[in-house]
């Protein structure tokens, strides 16, 4: 039935609550995975000042670099369990980013976490989730997960 998987992740264990459901519906299926992350890239406020442009594509490139460590390791842990995993890093908004990769890829199914989040933040900031069930042309399999503070990324770093 699925024979790709997508998987947007956000480096946060919240996002990573969809991942035993991945690992079954691959095995299940034979599926492979392809796991994202999307880089938001944020306008500079003002003027274009050369070192501005300097300092934030070092940060670009420490995020980015960041990113690919950390889904290269979660691609390690699903090649362990026998599922083809690959990654993908992406840049932008964040909906239109997994819609693209969805329909570049031919992704049979997008499989995410919904945060949950309601009230001020989620009328301020929107919901990833919701725009992506608005906008997508395939199935999607969402979970709510709980909320945790820490993030798979800065877990990882601390141990």
């Amino acid at each position: 039935m699925y024979k790709t998987i997508l998987v947007p992740l956000d480096g946060s264990m919240r996002a990573e609550a969809i991942l035993p459901h991945v690992e079954e519906l691959a095995h299940r299926f034979g599926a492979s995975v392809i796991l994202l992350e999307v880089v938001e890239l944020t306008p500079p406020i003002g003027a274009a000042d050369r070192t501005y442009s300097t300092l934030r594509q070092r940060d670009l490139d420490r995020q980015t670099k960041n990113v690919q460590a950390y889904l290269t390791a979660k691609q390690g842990e699903f090649r362990a369990k026998g599922i083809q995993a690959n990654i993908r890093i992406m840049y932008g908004p964040v909906v239109r980013a997994i819609i693209k990769t969805a329909q570049q890829d031919n992704a049979d199914l997008i499989a995410m976490a919904s945060h949950g989040r309601s009230g001020v933040p989620q009328a301020f900031y929107g919901s990833v989730a919701a725009g992506v069930l608005q906008r997508i042309d395939r199935p999607l399999l969402l979970i709510r997960s709980r909320d945790r503070a820490r993030t798979a990324r800065s877990r990882s770093s601390a141990q």
